[in-house]
């Protein structure tokens, strides 16, 4: 199975991996909107490295998430 068939999978059937995704959705809209402003003050410079920590943090989980389902799969 590939891994967006099974990334598809978990969406689907997952309600954390649907939940990380989501938030992980949520965490790109907001960045984009920040750094799509002409002019960043410090405040939104600290919040654009925020987000981009967070969702980081976000995407290792959902990797995680998907290795572990890939480990049981196989076995």
């Amino acid at each position: 199975m590939s891994d967006d068939a099974v990334k598809e999978e978990l969406l689907a059937q997952e309600g954390e991996f649907r939940k990380l995704y989501d938030e992980h959705q949520a965490c790109e809209s907001q960045l984009e909107e920040l750094v799509g402003r002409p002019v960043l003050s410090p405040i939104d410079h600290s919040e654009a490295k925020r987000i981009k920590l967070h969702k980081l943090a976000l995407k290792d989980r959902m990797e995680s998430i998907l290795r572990s389902h890939a480990l049981q799969a196989v076995r």
